[in-house]
């Protein structure tokens, strides 16, 4: 008789897979911030992380993939495939009727955002074009998600009267931005929660409708 084959266990194949995109992710993190942009190979990132250099590319398709996939864990704090919109911390701001307490949620979000991105910006930041233009991106979809909490409020009956869409949300995007963040924190000693209280205080003299 013929050898039995085994069932094919595509759940543990999926499991496997999503362990060997952490190692790589938590390798790729881990090497740019000790050795920086150029010593962060594909070859070193597999070797960090117990796999093929196969593996690397056949994930996240070389450098530029993996420094995007990088980029997109450490903004929304996970790897998991949720959009942004969709996470916890953007549904309570989504779903809270009060205006004020609504953008103090925001710049609680904001605040997060930030603090997790903060070393792996300023990072890619000096890393030259291949890099810069995943921060490109990152602000660009920025700018989209910005434009789309605009227009909730404007939904919901709070945004200010006469807000032009796009100047409005140029400056929403100028004021929630990661230099602002850093420069208030780190180059003039702000707490983050300094940082988290004016940034919902600015947004509601901006945004908001009076009183």
């Amino acid at each position: 008789m013929p050898p039995t084959r085994r069932p094919y266990d595509s759940g543990a194949r999926r499991a496997a897979a999503l362990r060997n995109r952490a190692a790589v992710l938590t390798a790729c993190r881990d090497l740019l911030l000790r050795d920086g942009y150029r010593a962060t190979t594909i070859r070193a990132v597999a070797q960090g992380a117990g796999v093929s250099p196969e593996t690397v590319y056949k994930t996240f398709g070389g450098k530029p993939g993996l420094l995007k996939a990088l980029w997109d864990s450490t903004l929304a704090g996970d790897d998991e495939p949720v959009s942004m919109a969709e996470r916890p911390a953007l549904r309570g701001v989504w779903n809270t009727r009060d205006p004020h307490t609504k953008l103090r949620l925001y710049a609680a979000f904001v605040r997060g955002v930030h603090e997790r991105t903060a070393p792996l910006s300023a990072l890619l930041a000096q890393a030259g074009p291949e890099a810069g233009q995943i921060l490109a991106t990152g602000e660009a979809e920025r700018l989209t998600g910005i434009t789309a909490f605009l227009a909730h409020l404007a939904d919901q009956g709070v945004l200010g009267p006469g807000a032009e869409p796009r100047r409005t949300a140029d400056a929403c995007w100028a004021l929630t931005g990661p230099h602002l963040f850093t420069q208030l924190t780190a180059g003039r000693g702000w707490s983050a929660d300094d940082y988290q209280d004016w940034l919902a205080g600015i947004l509601a003299a901006t945004l908001l409708r009076p009183s």
